[in-house]
């Protein structure tokens, strides 16, 4: 697996703590950015993340800006990607389990690093069930299809 990373200033921080746990489990990644100093706007690294995944360069991100919810909104603009943004150890297992989410948004300024990095270890162990949740993804495709403009 190897895994996308952004963040804006907001969430600088703690994209550094998931960049080091992600390398203390051997996890591939790849950072996006932003630098520590830069004052950015979120839209602009998680666009970058997030077509990595959509052309396949990378399995899933991970976002981080302030809240999480600037991150979710730019990247559910992508066709394929489904962002959520968790921030308890449910919401990060039900999200793989039920929405099979490629993208996982946090917030940089909502929990601290503890609790967070438990909230993405759930997220990256956590398989997706397929069967009955297959034909809710399958409705989604299909919202995709007739909606999508290029």
């Amino acid at each position: 697996m190897k895994i996308a990373v952004a963040s804006d200033h907001a969430g600088h921080e703690l994209k550094m703590g998931i960049l080091r746990y992600l390398s203390e489990r051997g996890i591939l990644y790849e950072d996006f950015g932003c630098g520590p100093e830069e004052k950015v706007d979120y839209v602009d690294f998680g666009e970058k993340a997030v077509q990595s995944v959509c052309f396949g360069k990378n399995d899933r991100s991970i976002l981080v800006c302030g809240t999480g919810l600037g991150m979710t909104i730019v990247a559910n603009k992508f066709k394929g990607i489904r962002a959520t943004l968790c921030l308890d150890e449910y919401s990060a297992e039900m999200s793989r389990s039920h929405n099979d989410s490629n993208c996982l948004t946090l917030g940089g300024r909502v929990l601290p690093l503890d609790e967070t990095l438990n909230t993405v270890r759930i997220w990256l162990d956590t398989e997706y069930e397929g069967g009955r949740h297959q034909d809710r993804l399958q409705k989604i495709f299909d919202l995709e299809e007739r909606n999508f403009k290029p």
